[in-house]
Order: C-alpha cells, then structure tokens, then sequence
C-alpha cells in the first residue's frame, strides 16, 4: 500500500500579521506547527501500514522552514518526504494550492491512497483535498470518521454527515479527508528522530514541474483576490463595582434596565 499524506505547516499563534498589499499571512519569523488535523491524517496512513504493509510518503507546500513538521512527520514514522517550494507557489488560495500539490503528487511516483486532514487551521476551507482528487481525477470521500476495511483494490470507511453517518468503499487509487479524533496520533519518536536527522527531504520547486500552466500557480493562479484586510474591532467595555451585595445587586438590575435587556 503506497500511501500519500498531505501536512502543512501553520501558525502557532493568532498574533500573525498580514501582508496589506496581497492579503497573505507573514509566515517568516513566526512560531508554526503542524496543523492539527494533518496529525490525525498522519496517524491514520501509519495504522493502515502497519496493518497491512507498505510505505508512508508525506507533502507539504511552503517556504523552506516547513521542512519541520516532514521532519517531525519521518519522527513519527513517515518512510519519505517532499517539500514544494518556490517564490511562485506564494500567495495561493485553495483553487492553486490544490492544482500545485497535485502536480507534486504526480512527481511522487504510484500512490493508492491520499490522505488529508479535513482542513487547516489557519484557512478552515476543508477544500484542497476534495479539489486535488479532482484535479488527479480519482474519487475522493471528506469526513471519514472510521477507517473499516483495507482490502487489495479498496478501502471501506465511514463519513459523517449533517444527518446521520454513511458508509462508503472506493477504489484506489483515492483521496479521503479525515476528521479530528479518527485515531489518537502518536508523539514523535526520540529515537525516529536521531535516526532520521539527516534524512534527504526532496524538494520540488517550480523549474521542476510539467511545464504548459504558468498562471495556474500563486497569485497568478488564484481567483479569489483580497478586497480590504482590517483588524476585528473590540466593543468590549469593563466596569469596576464596589459594595456590598445588596448594593451591587441593585448597579446590576439597574444596568440590564439600562441595556434593554429585559
């Protein structure tokens, strides 16, 4: 079983700022993670290998500091890594993001399962999967909750929906996105880790994909276009009481009388 993982690398911190002019995230310099949700994908391809054998390859898109979370992926059992990398991948909404991944999965060799988190937590689309099957043109299936059966030519799951939970088997090859707690992930391994430090992360800049769709990548590539970028306002407003109980009781009916709230 080849499988493919999906990981990305996000903030770990709300104190981000963004760039006024393209409406991206300043990621340099920030303190980042790997997204929550790519851990229970992670964790989801490391039980199916040990179930039934094969090898485990994770992809990321990002500046090269995001070689760490494919690091803590090998740390936690991960057999390969690719890192796609280039000035031109910047700036990419969901629509781009998609298309350049799945470029790089084709660069990846055969694959029968793709595994994603549902969604990422700096953007919460839960699109750029469902959109790379599209483009690799295989099935796909989003909020799988339980993993039930992993045969020869495909897999059986379960999926959550509004109403009720549906159970599916596809074929591979495929993509499937999980939900949180489908699997506890496992912590990385000390020992994964020493033994993987100098382990070749491969990367895949622009000069090294197909060439024929330029304006398919970044901003070029990207339909949605930032209107105006503003930070929340805060209408929070504090108030000091003293008294005693039956005096702040009555500042309290006073003040709910003030604010129409009753």
């Amino acid at each position: 079983m080849n499988i493919i993982v999906c990981i990305k690398q996000v903030p770990g911190t709300n104190k981000v700022e963004v760039d006024p002019v393209t409406g991206v995230l300043k990621r340099s310099g920030v303190d980042s993670k790997m997204n929550p949700y790519d851990l229970y994908a992670l964790e989801t391809a490391l039980r199916i290998k040990a179930k039934v054998g094969g090898e485990v390859k994770v992809i990321t898109m990002g500046p090269p500091q995001a070689k760490a979370v494919i690091k803590e992926a090998f740390a936690m059992g991960a057999d390969d890594g690719y890192l796609m990398t280039d000035r031109k991948f910047a700036g990419a909404d969901v629509l781009a993001t998609s298309f350049t991944l799945s470029q790089g999965v084709k660069m990846m060799g055969e694959y029968d399962l793709i595994i994603c988190g549902k969604q990422t937590t700096d953007g919460d689309t839960a699109q750029v999967g469902p959109e790379m099957a599209e483009w690799l043109g295989i099935p796909s299936v989003s909020n799988v909750v339980k993993i039930d059966d992993v045969a020869d030519d495909a897999i059986t799951l379960t999926m959550e929906i509004p109403t009720a939970f549906e159970k599916a088997k596809i074929k591979y090859p495929c993509l499937i996105s999980v939900e949180k707690d489908i699997f506890e992930p496992r912590l990385p391994s000390y020992i994964k880790k020493k033994a993987t430090a100098d382990k070749e992360i491969k990367e895949i800049t622009y000069a090294s994909l197909p060439k024929g769709n330029e304006g398919s990548y970044g901003l070029d590539g990207s339909p949605t276009q930032v209107q105006r970028i503003f930070p929340p306002v805060s209408d929070k407003k504090q108030e000091m009481w003293q008294g005693t109980g039956d005096e702040l009781a009555t500042k309290i009916c006073d003040k709910i009388k003030e604010l129409k709230l009753v």
